[in-house]
């Protein structure tokens, strides 16, 4: 069962919980949204919480309504979500992020960024050694 923060609206937990989705690629570029039915009984919410995520989302400018159709990935959605979400990340919350790991003397060579990679999205790597 889906748990909400009370802190924030549904329907952006919602909306932000799909745009992860768009960004792992599900569903992929040019694909139909699942339908605000499918997605309410999902995640047991009321269809009109539902499309008011859905309607964030196309806000935003990463789907497309096609009239009868449904909802559409848009082209170039998922570059377009990265940017918007690598925007709020250095403007809200690599500040504070950025304060603590002053706070606590941590250095970048602390951090072992360097097992980082773009395409690193499950954070398993096969290609690592031991």
């Amino acid at each position: 069962m889906t748990t909400w923060d009370d802190r924030q609206p549904i329907y952006r937990q919602l909306a932000d919980r799909l745009a992860g989705a768009l960004l792992d690629g599900e569903p992929p570029e040019g694909e139909p949204m699942p339908s605000v039915r499918a997605l309410a009984a999902r995640f047991m919410l009321n269809p009109l919480t539902v499309g008011r995520a859905l309607q964030a989302l196309a806000d935003d400018g990463l789907l497309d309504n096609r009239r009868g159709v449904g909802l559409f990935v848009r082209s170039g959605a998922r570059d377009r979500l990265r940017e918007l979400e690598r925007e709020r990340f250095l403007a809200h919350e690599w500040p504070v992020l950025r304060t603590r790991l002053r706070r606590l003397g941590l250095r970048p060579a602390d951090l072992q960024l360097n097992d980082l990679r773009p395409d690193d999205t499950a954070g398993d790597d096969t290609r690592r050694t031991a």
